[in-house]
């Protein structure tokens, strides 16, 4: 791959106002930031949601879909899986939408049943701004958790110049780029590292928010990506999707069969192939398909089990699983174009029990 060939600077403030722009259009069918109010407030024809930044592209084209067919709009708020998370637990929205299942704090802290559906699948790439490398690196689990331990501290560092032979690395220092906020993503990236590198569980761990050891912050894959874009020598993790649309270099990571996979649908395919748990709360790190990308994840949309509460009317509940159901189902025609992958057979059939088991006043919605 030669994804960083031609790749033209811009600025931080550039890609915020791009990125700004794509919010206000996608405000206009239906999605957005939204107010807030109570979920159980205002238009009836109106659904919140906010959370994951990974699944942004593809809900934003979801959802903009779904209003032209139906005329439901989706309100929905890229704050990070984190921000979802609260504000559902606070019932200011009526979906959360997450890259990470509910932690023991968080489900304490929910206080009701709250169910996970999955949505898609992606991948979580290393991208990097080597504005002189043409080739496309390749990393190992070794190597990537001593990048972000902060102990290899140089581009031209031997171990990462002994598995890119041929590769001119610069001899300039690393710079590293993380989420500010509580992000899936991370929980997503932490994950990897805390099952493949023994020196990061101990030193940092995994979750939605750790105390990352050097780097800078930014917010949700767009802050991420603008400190990679705007900074030569930076390296940081951000979902395929943004990648991609940024013209951004990401690198192949060697897997637990020793193999240098690069991010793409198939490679997330792959690792996604499992079956999943009646609960759909998995993770897919590590995989040991010999042809899965590695740091592959799963994204869930959550709501309560029961949806009676705070005085929802069964129309506004109805409209909900109508829509989750359509994501799972049809919404999936927009996966592959915009890198993610889509859900398997398995794990439809999953997220359609698991539909199936949501509530109105203790009677099934579908």
């Amino acid at each position: 791959m030669n994804a960083i060939k031609g790749i033209k600077t811009l600025t931080f403030a550039g890609l915020a106002l791009a990125l700004a722009g794509s919010l206000s259009l996608y405000s206009c069918n239906g999605g957005g930031n939204a107010s807030g109010t109570d979920s159980t407030s205002g238009d009836a024809n109106t659904v919140l949601g906010a959370g994951s930044t990974f699944d942004y592209p593809l809900f934003s084209k979801q959802f903009s879909d779904y209003n032209k067919t139906t005329g439901l709009k989706v309100n929905y708020q890229s704050i990070g899986s984190g921000g979802g998370i609260l504000q559902l637990t606070n019932k200011t929205v009526d979906f959360g939408a997450s890259d990470a299942p509910l932690n023991d704090e968080q489900t304490q802290k929910i206080g009701a049943p709250a169910l996970h559906i999955p949505v898609t699948a992606g991948a979580v790439v290393l991208s990097y701004n080597l504005p002189d490398v043409k080739d496309t690196l390749k990393l190992t689990p070794d190597i990537l958790a001593n990048i972000f331990l902060g102990n290899i501290k140089k581009w031209n560092d031997p171990k990462i110049a002994a598995i890119n032979t041929g590769v001119k690395l610069p001899d300039m220092e690393i710079v590293i780029a993380h989420r500010s906020d509580g992000s899936g993503t991370t929980n997503i990236f932490t994950t990897y590292l805390s099952k493949v590198s023994p020196d990061w569980t101990s030193k940092v761990g995994k979750g939605s928010s750790v105390n990352w050891p050097v780097g800078l912050g930014g917010k949700g894959n767009e802050g991420v990506a603008g400190l990679v874009k705007q900074t030569p020598g930076t390296i940081g993790y951000i979902e395929l999707a943004y990648a991609i649309q940024n013209g951004m270099a990401y690198a192949k990571i060697q897997n637990k069969a020793g193999n240098f996979i690069t991010p793409s649908i198939a490679s997330v395919t792959a690792a996604a192939n499992i079956q999943l748990p009646a609960d759909a709360k998995v993770s897919l790190t590590n995989t040991e398909a010999a042809d899965g990308y590695p740091i592959s994840g799963l994204s869930w949309v959550l709501i309560y089990k029961e949806q009676k509460y705070n005085d929802r009317s069964q129309d506004k509940a109805t409209k909900l699983l109508k829509l989750i159901w359509w994501q799972v189902h049809e919404g999936q025609q927009f996966s592959a174009p915009l890198n993610y992958a889509p859900l398997s057979q398995n794990a439809v059939t999953t997220a359609e029990a698991i539909l199936k088991s949501a509530t109105y006043d203790g009677k099934p919605i579908l």
